[in-house]
């Protein structure tokens, strides 16, 4: 294991690993909360693939995710952290034949990496056991609850044994999850690493108000002013992403989309092509929100205002990763005022509202809302500057 994690190239253990491994290695079960980009794959997988020791034929670690993307990550993480073991892992998720996962799982494997779903229907079709299980990690956990995926978990965890050692990794812990981990978990250690309610601080973060049928127009004309690298621009919809993407395609922009109703090749080409610089844009819901390893990331765009205020965390969290700059824009209608005020009472800071130079806008009320008396309360920019306090225009980056 010590191999396999030098050939990463890992020196020293982030806050969340230095503290969970310890915990897992003695045998207690964990409940980390930390952010993503902080290292749990490691965390919880190094510890229990330490304690395999080498290969048997029947599944001992079972862990859920709520996603294909993530699933395929976390199995690809132990396939590098084990490459010098006989340890043999299996991915199952929906979207693609059953074939493969049915010829991996009648050969043995020692690890199980899976979505809810489809580990339900292997199970149902009897050619997965949790009989074996030893060590049972749930993956974001919060994000299943969003994905209405815990009446799965709860039918999976049963079926596991009652003597297992049990980790559970979440960014937030709702009254859901606490009630599953009191009825999941046995006298388990928390770990909060990093729980942020405020963007990291090289991320520079505005809001573009603008009149509903501007809305496109403006999100055209952001991408004509701003010299990005890359950019992931967030829709509340799969329909509004699709839409988005074919506005933008038209417009001549490289353009990858990402959400559920994708196959799963085609999200397997999102990503890879994102990552590879073929497309410029991806248009994604929030499935690319949390977890995803897209690094190198320049701009964020929240085409539509997320409707709570920890996915917005997560949303411009995808840019400024590992001490990089970055910028991320909310485009904001009349209807979005509640949910930006949500947010900001969450981020206990006031977002900066600003207009982009040269654009011909049409009237909205949001532009007299934050300096009662004025017939304009957001001042239009000319360059990166800040202008009247905090007021600041998007950051030209060169290519």
């Amino acid at each position: 294991m010590i191999e396999g994690v030098k050939a990463m190239g890992y020196v020293e253990p982030t806050p969340i690993q230095l503290r969970a491994i310890p915990l897992m290695l003695e045998g207690t079960d964990v409940i980390g909360s930390a952010q993503t980009g902080t290292g749990k794959t490691a965390a919880f997988a190094l510890p229990i693939l330490s304690k395999l020791d080498k290969h048997e034929p029947r599944p001992r670690v079972l862990i859920l995710e709520p996603t294909r993307e993530l699933a395929a990550q976390v199995e690809t993480a132990i396939h590098d952290f084990s490459r010098f073991t006989n340890l043999r892992t299996v991915v199952l998720y929906g979207g693609v034949g059953y074939g493969r996962q049915m010829d991996a799982l009648k050969a043995g494997v020692d690890i199980i990496v899976s979505t809810p779903g489809r580990l339900l229907d292997h199970m149902g079709r009897g050619t997965c056991s949790l009989d074996n299980i030893q060590f049972l990690v749930l993956d974001e956990a919060d994000r299943m609850l969003d994905m209405g995926f815990l009446p799965d978990v709860r039918r999976i965890v049963q079926k596991c044994p009652r003597k297992r050692l049990t980790s559970l990794f979440s960014a937030t812990v709702p009254p859901e999850i606490e009630t599953l981990i009191r009825w999941a978990m046995h006298e388990p250690k928390t770990i909060e690493i990093g729980a942020r309610r405020t963007p990291a601080e090289t991320v520079k973060h505005v809001i573009y108000p603008v009149s509903e049928s501007q809305k496109t127009d403006l999100l055209l004309e952001l991408l004509k002013h701003v010299n990005y690298d890359s950019v992931i621009i967030f829709c509340r919809t799969k329909h509004g992403a699709d839409r988005a993407a074919h506005t933008l395609k038209r417009a001549n922009h490289a353009v990858a989309v990402l959400h559920s109703n994708r196959t799963q090749r085609e999200r397997e080409q999102a990503l890879q092509g994102f990552r590879e610089g073929k497309y410029e844009v991806l248009v994604a819901t929030d499935i690319a929100a949390r977890g995803l390893d897209i690094a190198d990331v320049s701009h964020v765009v929240n085409y539509d205002v997320p409707q709570h205020p920890e996915d917005y965390i997560h949303r411009i969290g995808r840019t400024g990763r590992m001490e990089n700059k970055g910028d991320a824009f909310t485009i904001m209608v009349a209807e979005d005022a509640r949910h930006v005020q949500a947010i900001e009472r969450f981020i206990d800071q006031k977002i900066p509202r600003v207009k982009l130079e040269g654009f011909e806008y049409r009237y909205t009320a949001l532009f007299e809302q934050d300096k009662p008396g004025q017939p304009v309360g957001i001042p239009r920019v000319t360059g990166s500057r800040i202008r009247g306090g905090y007021f600041y225009a998007p950051s030209r980056r060169r290519r």
